[in-house]
């Protein structure tokens, strides 16, 4: 005999079965964090991603994410060392790395996100405030924004998270002193500009003076050094010269006489007024082949 409550009390038995174990299983995935709370107190942590069972109606989870997250909108105008005021707006990323920590201390993200902030533009304050800006435009930013990441972190170590970096993202001039700062700017500059073309001339001065100093130390040694050599080459032409006189005096005599024709009668227009007689046309008067003293 058929039974009209079969069919009902089934589908009633595995929905209420599919119900118990969808309220006493989750799953946690790589990307977050798991926190089991058993009547509003937390009783254990779940980092690992896979499937946990927990109590049904007893016990309920918070999920944390485990990535880098983003503190943004820290704005606020600072003053500076040398009293300049500047509008400073900075950002911040942090991590959750330790869910019962954090749960204890902050609740939920969003409380973490006020307290973070408030503590943030504490530290930009006190750091940034101690600082000139001209150290805000130069390598000295990064140390300083290390010093402040530094400081966030030993005052948000107890609160279960862990500071990765901390940026400014603009550190702006009001309106009202742009001008006049960037005036004072523009007149540092053009006064460092002006000592080191001032520098520059004096090093090219000294170099000029020094290099026309090894120039004439150099042509002098030159100099001396071809008149050594000078000296040298007339003493050993005279020594050969003595030598082949020495050998041929008639011979020599004809050949000196040569040179002298060629030096006295090598242009196209020489004009000489000498004697038919004179001893300088000694060998044009003697016939060919003969050579005479």
């Amino acid at each position: 005999m058929n039974n009209p409550f079969l069919v009902p009390a089934i589908v009633i038995a595995v929905f209420s079965a599919l119900l118990l174990i969808y309220s006493s299983t989750f799953i946690v995935s790589p990307a977050r964090q798991a926190l089991v709370i058993r009547f509003g107190n937390p009783v254990r942590e779940v980092k690992a991603p896979g499937l946990y069972f927990k109590l049904p109606m007893a016990e309920e989870v918070r999920f944390f994410d485990k990535r880098n997250l983003e503190l943004r909108g820290v704005s606020g105008e600072v003053t500076l060392a040398d009293q300049k005021r500047v509008n400073v707006e900075a950002f911040a990323r942090y991590r959750i790395t330790n869910p019962l920590q954090f749960f204890r201390t902050l609740r939920d993200p969003e409380s973490a996100r006020t307290q973070l902030q408030a503590q943030l533009s504490s530290q930009l304050r006190n750091g940034i405030g101690s600082v000139n800006f001209q150290a805000l435009l130069t390598e000295a930013r990064g140390k300083l924004m290390a010093n402040i990441r530094q400081a966030l972190i030993d005052e948000s170590k107890n609160l279960g998270i862990e500071i990765v970096d901390v940026r400014i993202r603009s550190a702006d001039l009001p309106p009202t002193n742009q001008e006049a700062v960037f005036l004072q700017m523009q007149t540092r500059r053009q006064q460092q500009a002006a000592e080191t073309r001032a520098k520059g001339n004096e090093d090219a001065q000294t170099r000029r003076a020094k290099a026309d100093r090894e120039v004439v130390v150099i042509r002098a040694e030159a100099t001396r050094k071809s008149e050594i050599l000078r000296g040298e080459g007339d003493a050993e032409r005279n020594k050969i010269l003595g030598e082949a006189y020495g050998k041929d005096a008639n011979f020599f005599a004809y050949y000196r006489s040569l040179k002298a024709y060629e030096a006295s009668l090598g242009g196209d227009n020489t004009t000489m007024l000498l004697s038919p007689d004179s001893p300088f046309f000694k060998y044009f008067r003697q016939n060919p082949g003969q050579v005479t003293p």
